[in-house]
Order: C-alpha cells, then sequence, then structure tokens
C-alpha cells in the first residue's frame, strides 16, 4: 500500500485596516493531498482604495509576505507557483497554486490595508513590528 503525504494548511483572520474595513477567509484548517490544488478564499469591504496581501506562517518560522496585489494587475505569481488573483467587483482574492507540495504546510493570512492617503512624518506600513513578530 502506498503512503500519500498529506498537507495540513491553516487559514486564520486578520484585519488589516479600521474604519470598516475588514477581510473574511471562509476555510478553516485544511488537508490536501501532495499535488493536488490549492485555493484560499479571501472577500474584503473597504470604503476606501484596497491594498492586498498574502502573507504565510512556515512552522517555527517567521511571518513573511508571500503575494501582494499590485495596483493595475488582476494575477501575481511568485516563483515557488502560488498565485494572487484579484476580482475586484466581487471584492474577493484569492491564493492559488496548481500542486501543493509538503512544504507549502504553513498558515496563510489573508490582509488589507488601507490607502494612504498622506503619509506623516516617519509613518509607513510595518505590519510586522504591529502583530509583534520579526520579518526576514
Amino acid at each position: 500500500m502506498i503512503s500519500i503525504p498529506i498537507l495540513v494548511i491553516r487559514i486564520l483572520l486578520l484585519f488589516g485596516g479600521t474604519y470598516g474595513d475588514s477581510v473574511t477567509q471562509t476555510e478553516g484548517p485544511i488537508t490536501l493531498s501532495e499535488g493536488t490544488s490549492l485555493t484560499l478564499n479571501c472577500s474584503y469591504q473597504t470604503s476606501g482604495a484596497p491594498y492586498l496581501f498574502w502573507y504565510v506562517q512556515y512552522p517555527k518560522g517567521n511571518l513573511k509576505l508571500l503575494l501582494r496585489e499590485t495596483s493595475g494587475k488582476d494575477q501575481e505569481e511568485d516563483k515557488n507557483g502560488f498565485g494572487a488573483r484579484k476580482i475586484k467587483e466581487k471584492s474577493l482574492f484569492y491564493l492559488e497554486k496548481a500542486s501543493v507540495q509538503m512544504g507549502d504546510s504553513a498558515v496563510y493570512y489573508c490582509v488589507l490595508s488601507g490607502t494612504v492617503m498622506k503619509t506623516i512624518e516617519g509613518a509607513e506600513h510595518k505590519f510586522c513590528e504591529i502583530q509583534e513578530t520579526s520579518c526576514d
């Protein structure tokens, strides 16, 4: 009998903004067989122009930026085969991968950050410091 490695992916919810902005991830912890496809759903609500991100935290690792929505593009892809796809009309932002591997086991976070119209002296987006988690 052949043993099929099982991939476990945990998904959590983060609120990335204020003033009523929110994100919702519908999946809880999920288990996939190695080689199957992955789609994580993230819906968002915002009163402004959103900046959307997917962060990942591997076991015993630091929080890392995986993908971000780039203005004007509906799809992004990284070197490891993860892709992010935005459907603006439905306020949806997906994380996808055609074939997951054991090394993809992690916690994935969908994050919404509101538009900064004017930077106050020295202010910038530092998600990791806010969460008291160091970033690589």
